[in-house]
């Protein structure tokens, strides 16, 4: 018998080792698209698409009935616009109330299926438009709201009654997954989990609610909302994910959201946003027996006019076509912007570098003021005053982000012509002292916005000691 060398022996390992990962990888490729292309009604999709619909449309009008679009889009002077969209300005006043005109009837057009590709399609370009002129108005649900509408866009959530792909259920789902575990792994820092910031704050300026109100004075309290949101943030998608107890964490979902609502009305319609959405993740034959019950008794709710569908891509049979690299570059990039953070030094909650876009919702208490000092033609120093040029959730916002008191700066030194414009800032985080944000003696003029680390924040101190300012903790 031929002797086999040491070399060989290693080599006949490797290709073995590398044979049997192969093997593994091809079995969990296989199970996967097996998953993704297992036939299901499309009912999910389809009361998906008019719950959506419906709740984009109420959202819209209580926008508009707030006098939002006047107050955020018409009003203010100057925009705060997100790098690199510099060109996205607002329309005058007819147009921008046009604009939310045309997204109210997209929005009810996709309720019910009318056109269901140009409408969807519509509503996420005005949409998401609207949301780029001015970053003082982001919020995670907006965004939210932007990806799922460009996600509908290549989803046949138009048909009822047909088979299709679990695969194009999926794809929903896992984007409100991502919403919630990122959201969940953003609550595991100290502030939350052992100083109870900001709930601690918050919940205490809760004490004049009837019966509870002075429950939510105690420190206990503050301390179970942190753990409990956090875990529920963390866990509640592998409930939703699992057949045997999808209801009950649904029922949780429901209960949850509908608390945060009561006691911080401020998030507005996110509370309601995720309930809707939610629902995708109960069993299709639920939803198949509710499309039923609501077709007999309205049976416009899935119009099937024929001149009305318009095909502007191939007919979908499979997920192997060219949604597979779509969706794959879709969903990397949603992994990866949540952990950009980590590029960049100090605390996140100070320098807010890769704050946005990262699920990081209501973890912080935020305050602060700024001056800007400009030096005239004259060689002589001299302050404005922000108001006259902002409007006051402008300038609210602007004062604790420093990327946005950077856009005013240059703002500031093309209206009085100058080159030097310096900005004294001091911010007060989840209740600790107010510390300078920014290096106020460096001329902002000479700085540019960018992706690199802006080393004209200053290192602040003391971050890992809250100073309490809530009366129950003093």
């Amino acid at each position: 018998m031929m002797a086999i060398k040491r070399s060989d022996w290693r080599y006949t390992i490797n290709d073995w080792r590398t044979t049997a990962s192969n093997g593994r990888m091809s079995r969990i490729a296989n199970r996967l698209t097996t998953f993704l292309n297992k036939p299901i009604y499309t009912s999910p999709l389809t009361i998906f698409r008019f719950a959506f619909g419906i709740m984009m449309f109420i959202s819209l009008v209580r926008f508009a009935a707030n006098g939002w679009i006047d107050a955020q889009y018409i009003q203010p002077e100057f925009f705060f616009t997100f790098y690199g969209f510099e060109w996205v300005k607002p329309l005058n006043e007819t147009g921008m109330y046009a604009v939310f005109a045309v997204m109210m009837l997209a929005a009810l057009f996709v309720a019910f299926g009318i056109f269901y590709r140009i409408s969807i399609i519509t509503f996420f370009l005005l949409f998401t438009y609207v949301e780029l002129i001015d970053k003082t108005n982001y919020l995670n649900h907006y965004y939210f709201i932007s990806l799922l509408s460009f996600l509908m866009c290549f989803l046949p959530s138009n048909l009822a009654g047909f088979k299709n792909l679990r695969g194009f259920v999926f794809i929903i789902q896992l984007q409100i997954a991502i919403v919630y575990f990122f959201a969940g792994i953003a609550k595991i820092n100290s502030d939350w989990l052992l100083h109870a910031m900001p709930l601690k704050i918050w919940l205490a300026s809760k004490a004049d609610l009837p019966l509870i109100g002075n429950l939510l004075t105690e420190r206990w309290v503050a301390y179970t909302f942190s753990w409990c949101g956090m875990l529920f943030d963390v866990s509640i998608i592998f409930f939703l994910f699992n057949r045997k107890t999808v209801w009950y964490a649904y029922a949780v979902v429901v209960v949850f959201h509908t608390l945060t609502a009561i006691l911080f009305p401020g998030i507005g319609m996110f509370p309601f946003i995720m309930m809707v959405c939610a629902t995708i993740f109960l069993p299709a034959t639920f939803h198949e027996q509710v499309l039923q019950i609501a077709n007999r008794g309205w049976r416009m709710i899935d119009l099937k006019i024929p001149s009305m569908q318009f095909n502007l891509w191939p007919k979908i049979h499979n997920l192997k076509f060219y949604l597979i690299p779509t969706f794959t570059i879709f969903f990397l990039i949603q992994f990866a912007l949540p952990f950009r953070y980590l590029l960049y030094p100090e605390n996140l909650f100070w320098h807010e570098q890769g704050y946005r876009f990262s699920w990081r919702v209501m973890l912080m208490e935020k305050a602060g003021t700024v001056f800007f000092t400009i030096r005239g033609s004259d060689g002589k120093l001299f302050e404005v005053n922000n108001r006259d040029f902002l409007t006051m959730q402008q300038e609210k916002q602007m004062s604790t982000q420093p990327d946005m008191i950077l856009q005013f700066a240059h703002h500031l030194a093309e209206l009085y012509h100058s080159k030097e414009v310096y900005a004294e800032a001091y911010v007060a985080l989840n209740g600790r002292a107010s510390q300078l944000l920014i290096d106020p003696m460096q001329n902002l003029c000479e700085v540019q916005d960018g992706f690199a680390n802006k080393e004209w924040i200053t290192s602040p101190h003391s971050l890992n000691e809250v100073e309490v300012l809530t009366a129950s903790n003093r």
